[in-house]
């Protein structure tokens, strides 16, 4: 029998809260419902989640607030964000706030549906392959991507899983180009734009965390993608 995933809907609108949470079960999803951040935070952590569906403009607590502090010991369980703010730098916040998508309103259930289930997916099916490789030196840092730990010369740091699967894929092609449609099926599943602007956020961050090592560096590869320039091991 087909697992049925279980998921924390935050949402203050009481009419469009109550009518996410009756399509989700009715698509076979164990749904839990709460009004704002603060109750969303505490069902949290009485609960199992296998994703969070967070809007952004709640009271007492914000969806973005709420997802700084579940990404402070929960790196694993998908975000979505579901917000009336369409400007680019709210999606930007989303992401850097640990989102795995950011579903503008207004939206069709069926396109929510289907971003769900690519998020779920790709969680799901996220286990480390035993024969890749998962342990780097690049440069003055160190990689563990079975960890999720990057460390370097002013000490180690947590990676979220789409830090980790993206350093991992720019570590294994290390010197070498990674075509960015690559990255994308591999990393977000699919290369459609909206993916492209999430890596392009993840690619960012990644840039400054291994600024401590001059010699390491994220390059652009014109027309073509990513290549992890690290000197010889």
């Amino acid at each position: 029998m087909e697992r049925k995933a279980k998921l924390l809907l935050c949402e203050d609108d009481p009419n469009l809260g109550t009518l996410l949470a009756q399509y989700l079960r009715a698509k076979n999803y164990d749904v839990e419902l709460r009004k704002d951040g603060a109750e969303g935070l505490m069902a949290y952590e009485k609960g199992q989640f296998d994703l969070l569906l967070l809007d952004i403009m709640m009271p007492l607590k914000d969806g973005f607030t709420l997802a700084r502090e579940i990404r402070r010991t929960d790196r694993e369980t998908p975000i979505i964000f579901l917000s009336a703010k369409n400007m680019r730098q709210d999606t930007l916040t989303g992401f850097e706030c640990g989102a795995d998508d950011y579903l503008t309103k207004p939206f069709s259930m069926e396109e929510l549906l289907l971003r769900i289930d690519a998020v779920l997916r790709r969680s799901w099916g996220a286990a480390p392959q035993e024969e890749r490789r998962t342990s780097f030196t690049l440069g003055r840092f160190t990689f563990d991507a079975r960890k999720q730990v990057l460390t370097g010369p002013k000490g180690e740091r947590n990676l979220t899983t789409k830090e980790n699967d993206l350093l991992h894929l720019l570590s294994e092609n290390a010197n070498s180009v990674l075509e960015r449609s690559t990255a994308l099926r591999t990393v977000w599943g699919d290369d459609n734009y909206f993916n492209g602007r999430s890596m392009d956020v993840y690619i960012a961050k990644l840039r400054k965390y291994l600024a401590e090592d001059p010699e390491v560096e994220v390059a652009n590869v014109h027309g073509k993608g990513f290549r992890l320039v690290v000197p010889d091991e």
